[in-house]
């Protein structure tokens, strides 16, 4: 959840109720930041897409599924960190919806995920 502005295509595409989906996404975007979700006042510290100069951030680990309605958001972002010579690692899971990991947690996708997650924060912290 890297950008308020939900101008992405899958921002557009995911309308099913089922999943997080665009009108979820403007809920809690309104939540977070309240009228001022989608306008100009939104500082890139509440929303990271908009940063305009991501260099010097810490390495970054993104994970998303496929049929997630961040998808679009989350590649552009690990695209634009890596263009900053920021240290990136982006995973991204065939099938995967939002949350998939919490709907299915014994699914082998869970499982790869969390193991991935697990290994990276173990690399990251050197244990």
């Amino acid at each position: 959840m890297l950008d308020d502005r939900n101008v992405t295509p899958a921002s557009r595409a995911l309308t099913d109720p089922r999943v997080w989906n665009r009108a979820s996404n403007l809920i809690g975007w309104g939540a977070y930041l309240g009228d001022a979700a989608g306008t100009d006042l939104i500082s890139p510290y509440a929303a990271p897409a908009r940063a305009t100069d991501l260099a010097g951030l810490p390495p970054a680990y993104l994970a998303v599924g496929d049929l997630d309605l961040f998808i679009d958001e989350d590649i552009e972002y690990a695209q634009r960190l890596q263009q900053a010579d920021v240290p990136t690692e982006l995973h991204v899971y065939p099938g995967g919806t939002h949350a998939f990991d919490s709907y299915a947690p014994a699914s082998a996708l869970a499982r790869r995920f969390a193991a991935d997650r697990d290994e990276a924060l173990c690399r990251a912290f050197a244990t």
